[in-house]
């Protein structure tokens, strides 16, 4: 039966279910319908679940699921982000599949997720945006993780309140060279990465309104991407 099946999850999502501790409980940000906290549900690896999504229509689906898959323990409330939430509704805290300045924004407005709270975070885009934002909020990120999804690498933050790495402009967008550098997508996720900066130097290179200073940028990203890469192959 149905009920009795392990809900299946995206390679993306599974990385993240990995990263959620034993007896967590947890707030699922944006749950869509609902497959991470349910799966975890399923498993036993999670006390509670509080499932957030800013449309009902997803929040539905979320529900829906949970009764189709027979799981109990997960709340569905219908917010934009944590707004509904507090600090003693969850002790884990996932906002994925979305871009890094609406995570970033999502944060803001909840500043006591910075107290204790385990933050695992996932950008879709933009994610130089929210590693500057953790930076500057009182947040540390302490270890991030790769995964392939739909031909894509996308980063995984864990973070939480506490003093801030120095980053260089290209870890911005990769994470800290330290953190990365030996997970097996490191490869693929920095030629990706270059080849879209690449494009976008180029582009601004032959525009007539191109940013000389974005241009900059772009270009010591990029040297520093190159750098990232040839200390990888000599093994550091």
């Amino acid at each position: 039966m149905k009920k009795m099946e392990l809900i299946k999850l995206s390679p993306r999502l599974d990385a993240i279910a990995r990263m959620v501790p034993p007896g967590a409980r947890l707030a699922d940000v944006g749950t869509d319908h609902g497959y991470l906290p349910i799966r975890l549900l399923q498993e036993g690896r999670i006390r509670s679940a509080v499932a957030t999504d800013i449309r009902p229509g997803p929040l539905s689906r979320a529900e829906s699921n949970a009764r189709a898959y027979n799981v109990h323990g997960m709340r569905c409330v219908l917010c934009d982000g944590l707004a509904a939430l507090s600090g003693e509704d969850a002790d884990t805290i996932v906002i994925a599949g979305m871009g890094g300045e609406t995570i970033a924004g999502i944060l803001q407005r909840a500043p006591w997720t910075k107290n204790g709270h385990r933050l695992l975070l996932q950008p879709m885009s933009r994610p130089e945006i929210l590693r500057r934002f953790l930076a500057e909020s009182g947040c540390r990120i302490f270890e991030e993780h790769l995964a392939e999804d739909n031909g894509r690498v996308y980063s995984i933050l864990r973070a939480g309140g506490g003093r801030a790495e120095v980053y260089s402009e290209a870890e911005l967008y990769t994470g800290l060279y330290e953190h990365i550098s030996k997970d097996s997508l490191f490869i693929p996720f920095i030629k990706d990465l270059k080849a879209r900066l690449s494009a976008a130097a180029e582009g601004l290179s032959h525009s007539e309104k191109g940013d000389p200073t974005r241009l900059s940028q772009l270009r010591l990203i990029l040297d520093q991407l190159e750098e990232m890469r040839e200390k990888h192959d000599k093994g550091f």
